[in-house]
């Protein structure tokens, strides 16, 4: 296959390197970075297969502003929701792209192990199986595949789990304990659940790779960004000092935005979520959102 990854971020690089082991690759972003096999997005965009490593928050407006559909399939390889609009990011490239030529990766997966190529499982979600199938093919021997239909299961789950990651971020810094911490993990789990299947998720999608797997991984680790903004917040710093010290995008951020936004219009209940939302963007004590949900009769 011959692939470009759109965007040169550390999961850019991460994934250039594994699907390179078997096809040839070539990357691009919006500005210019020295490294292997880099080319310019007017190269990148005619190649059959993109893998887009763009942040969420940013898809629509790069896609809008760079995309030409000469048919291309793509791979989907970030997770969030679109803080403005509460759009999933099958909705916003479905805008631009028919969705037999769309597939989602998720799974465990940190940047820096799979760029060391430790053995790492990945799953690949589409309305098209045998475009998922393709996708899963060009993967490396130290990367274990898997195919599945539930698209929008994947995207609930590689999007809410950030959230989550950032409670048990607080959990680990205010000291709470292992119990506190894997209470948490497991409500959260229960809470993005319901959340997936109030929009037509199933049920097997939360306890698979993209589920239970990145969750687990994303929330009890310091090589997760969303786990070190957590940890940030029990330091009682502003969110704005904590994102500007990080340097990096942290999609759980903006996620429990459009989490609380679209709670607040279909009357969802997502009392992890909305803890989280107000830590960030209301300021509200970390100490605070614990004893309020320790008091949830329904939690």
């Amino acid at each position: 296959m011959k692939i470009a990854i759109i965007g040169a971020g550390k999961w850019g690089q991460a994934l250039y390197h594994a699907f390179s082991q078997k096809n040839k690759v070539c990357i691009t972003s919006r500005h210019h970075k020295d490294i292997e096999n880099f080319v310019s997005m007017e190269e990148a965009l005619a190649c059959e297969y993109l893998v887009m490593a763009i942040p969420a928050q940013f898809a629509r407006g790069w896609m809008q502003e760079h995309f030409v559909d000469k048919g291309q399939k793509l791979l989907i390889a970030a997770k969030g929701i679109e803080t403005q609009t509460g759009a999933f990011l099958n909705e916003i490239y479905g805008a631009f792209v028919l969705a037999d030529r769309l597939a989602f990766i998720s799974g465990p997966s940190f940047a820096s192990e799979v760029q060391r190529s430790l053995p790492t499982a990945l799953t690949i979600s589409s309305t098209n199986a045998a475009l998922a199938q393709r996708f899963v093919d060009a993967l490396p021997s130290f990367i274990k595949g898997y195919v599945s239909s539930d698209v929008v299961g994947a995207e609930v789950s590689g999007a809410y789990k950030n959230v989550i990651a950032i409670a048990s971020g607080v959990c680990e810094g205010l000291k709470l304990g292992n119990n506190a911490k894997a209470a948490l993990i497991s409500r959260g789990l229960v809470e993005m659940t319901r959340f997936g299947e109030a929009f037509g998720a199933q049920i097997q999608t939360f306890l698979s790779l993209g589920g239970a797997g990145d969750l687990f991984l994303t929330a009890s680790s310091t090589l997760s960004r969303n786990y070190r903004v957590g940890l940030g917040l029990a330091e009682g710093k502003k969110t704005e000092e904590i994102l500007e010290a990080l340097g990096e995008v942290a999609e759980g951020v903006p996620t429990a935005k459009a989490l609380h936004h679209i709670a607040s219009e279909k009357k969802l209940y997502l009392p992890i979520a909305e803890q989280v939302y107000a830590m960030l963007y209301e300021g509200k004590s970390p100490l605070l959102s614990v004893k309020d949900l320790l008091d949830s009769n329904k939690l």
